[in-house]
């Protein structure tokens, strides 16, 4: 199959209105046939094949902790694969991620397969964002299953409108965060929502300040879910909150000093 199409903007599905202000105001949002069924079936087996090759987690799951449970985690997939590089840095996932964003160009943070194995544990209350050193809000995860999911298979699940509150708290993922934050959106009375099913192709996008999680995958089948992160251009890295912020400075921004144009060769320009 030709994957020239993929690169192309305006072979991707409008943003709507509706959507739109979905995302805005609830900080997610649905939005379907993203990819076309044979464009997914070419780009699930190019994704799995990276995937797995490049794949370091040979531990059993029951040997895991919750985290190590929650999902195999395998991240820039593209810099090593030139067919996930065609996934990734696809103008389609551009243009809508930047339309709901509201800015002209968007780059990539980073990718990551993320597949929750048949009996796979739950993914824990978390923030995206928690993790990066840059000095924009304006950032959104593209997170797309490779297959038909349900809900029993780990669907990703989001506390509306938690984003408007920004900054939840100096925790990574792990059991205190699912503890913490559960607590914070009873507190706070964000609803909490997912979708029953997506098909293939679909993709969620949410900002990187809306707490998410997943419950376990209770089929069995591997959910396979591959993700994109972008942000705006223009945004600059900012000194490092914590720990995880240091190490992502020196993995994802290439090292970039504070101050600087988040701008690295591992942050190319999409659109």
């Amino acid at each position: 199959m030709s994957v020239s199409n993929i690169l192309q903007p305006d072979s991707a599905p409008r943003v709507s209105l509706e959507q739109s202000s979905s995302f805005r105001n609830l900080g997610h949002t649905l939005i379907e046939g993203v990819l076309s069924p044979i464009e997914i079936e070419h780009f699930r087996k190019v994704i799995n094949d990276a995937a797995y090759r490049y794949n370091t987690e040979q531990r059993k799951l029951e040997d895991r902790d919750t985290y190590g449970k929650a999902f195999l985690q395998v991240m820039n997939l593209w810099e090593n694969d030139e067919e996930v590089r065609c996934f990734t840095l696809a103008e389609r996932f551009g243009r809508i991620a930047a339309e709901l964003l509201g800015v002209d160009n968007v780059r990539i943070y980073h990718d990551q397969a993320l597949f929750k194995e048949p009996g796979g544990g739950f993914t824990p209350w978390h923030q995206d964002q928690y993790y990066w050193p840059l000095d924009t809000n304006n950032t959104i995860t593209m997170w797309m299953p490779l297959i038909d999911i349900t809900e029993d298979m780990g669907m990703l699940t989001f506390a509306s409108g938690s984003h408007h509150d920004g900054f939840a708290g100096d925790i990574p993922i792990s059991d205190e965060s699912e503890t913490a934050l559960q607590k914070y959106i009873r507190e706070k009375g964000y609803p909490v929502t997912r979708a029953s099913a997506m098909k293939a192709g679909d993709a969620t996008w949410h900002y990187g300040w809306t707490l998410h999680a997943a419950p376990g995958n209770n089929s069995a089948v591997t959910r396979e879910v591959m993700t994109v992160i972008f942000f705006a251009d223009g945004a600059r890295v900012t000194e490092p909150r914590n720990k995880h912020q240091h190490n992502d400075r020196q993995r994802w921004l290439d090292g970039l000093e504070p101050g600087s144009i988040a701008a690295s060769r591992l942050n190319p320009l999409v659109l």
